[in-house]
């Protein structure tokens, strides 16, 4: 199918300020996108029909054949919504049939509508609000009642439990994000009184340099117990402890891990401690203590960054709960330094999980309605699963199979190791 598009005369251009202009570009979008679906559906059955073009019958007859189309039908996507008259194929062999990977049978609305969903509950709309809202996005709310957000929390709420059970044995995460996360979405506590949700999330990096969401749990952020049902549960499924751990000093996490990880290295978020310290600073010195506070955790090399540490202790000596907050934390604060350089700017915070949850933490509305703890959490759940699709691998991503294998890095650079080689299998890997 080929679409001609005419230009029309500069003086037939709507003005950019013309309040139809905006209209009518949308308008545009959507007939360009409603053209191109149709166009990748109809080369989707010819690749179907060519494959199977050598597949005859005795008088020489196709056997695999075009057969029309579907009755016509919307999908509501990002560009609005869209009529889609699916081809349709006649393939009579037994156990063979024609589906389409872009349009999936029964499919009303684009993964990417579906996928907003959590993230527009997250940041303040009860049930109520999503049919205005999403008309306002899409153009309709077809489908899209508070009945059928309703559907889509309880299946959300049944993914996530299973994938809370999931088993971890196949998968080894050598470094692990954890943070304590306050979404700003009001449920009823188990007395029924009114309580934020505090999500206990964990982030970890495979051994071949992709992140991925480890476990979302409700609970309370500076509880060790609360972390270490999680630890626990993420060990008796097959979880191998990780090499080393990022989190705020103020989290119960690191008693969990002590206990339950106990080989695990700890590394505190740099973030959270400027935070901390800052808090114990007067206003006026806030900008020289960022400064300082820079300068030891971007140093070369270890011995650098003591040595900026002791420049900071030493000019706001007059506030001593400020430099406490550095000087008895030095070593959990500089643990990066014994891993490789590449991945510093990884380590040296909680970031990957800040980021995520940085548009709602901003946002002050919550929701109109309580609804279930359960389903916050589901929803919290899928938001972090939709953003993890577009995390990217950590750099040096090839040195992290040599950190697990037991490699030795001495302010970021590899060591030659002369007592137990590391297997040179991994070293080819790498």
């Amino acid at each position: 199918m080929l679409t001609v598009v005419q230009h029309a005369p500069a003086g037939d251009q709507p003005a950019l300020t013309d309040p139809s202009t905006a209209s009518t570009l949308d308008e545009i979008c959507r007939q360009a996108a409603q053209q191109m679906l149709a166009v990748a559906l109809e080369a989707e059955r010819r690749a179907y029909l060519d494959a199977h073009a050598h597949l005859t019958d005795h008088e020489g007859h196709r056997i695999v054949v075009g057969n029309g189309h579907q009755p016509a039908r919307d999908v509501v996507t990002g560009a609005g919504p869209i009529e889609v008259r699916k081809p349709r194929v006649h393939d009579p062999r037994e156990g063979h049939k024609f589906a389409s990977t872009i349009l999936p049978a029964y499919m009303r609305k684009s993964a990417k509508v579906t996928e907003v969903l959590p993230l527009l509950y997250l940041r303040g709309l009860s049930t109520g609000d999503f049919a205005p809202a999403l008309t306002e996005f899409f153009g309709t709310d077809a489908g899209l009642s508070a009945s059928t957000i309703q559907r889509l929390t309880v299946d959300w709420q049944a993914e996530h439990i299973t994938w809370s059970k999931r088993s971890l044995a196949e998968v080894d995460y050598v470094y692990v994000w954890a943070d304590g996360v306050h979404v700003n979405v009001r449920l009823p506590d188990a007395d029924g009184d009114q309580d934020a949700l505090c999500l206990l999330v964990l982030v970890g990096v495979r051994a071949d340099g992709t992140k991925e969401l480890i476990a979302v749990a409700d609970g309370y952020r500076e509880a060790a117990e609360s972390w270490a049902d999680i630890l626990r549960g993420l060990r008796d499924r097959g979880m191998a402890e990780p090499v080393l751990a990022v989190g705020d000093g103020a989290l119960g996490l690191w008693k969990a891990i002590r206990d339950v990880w106990p080989t695990t290295k700890a590394q505190r978020c740099w973030v959270h401690k400027t935070a901390n310290v800052l808090a114990a600073l007067p206003k006026r010195l806030h900008g020289r203590a960022k400064e300082l506070l820079r300068q030891v955790w971007d140093a070369a090399n270890r011995a650098a960054a003591v040595d900026a540490a002791g420049t900071f202790a030493t000019e706001f000596a007059k506030y001593p709960k400020a430099t406490a907050k550095v000087t008895e934390d030095l070593d959990v604060l500089l643990a990066f330094y014994d891993f490789p350089a590449e991945h510093w700017k990884h380590l040296r915070t909680t970031n990957p999980i800040e980021s995520t949850f940085a548009t709602v933490r901003l946002r002050q509305r919550v929701t109109k309605g309580p609804g279930s703890r359960a389903a916050g959490i589901a929803m919290a759940f899928k938001l972090m699963l939709a953003a993890q699709q577009r995390w990217r691998r950590i750099n040096g991503h090839e040195l992290v199979a040599l950190v697990r294998a037991g490699a030795t890095f001495v302010d970021g650079e590899l060591q030659e190791r002369t007592d137990s080689p590391i297997d040179e299998e991994v070293l080819t890997a790498a």
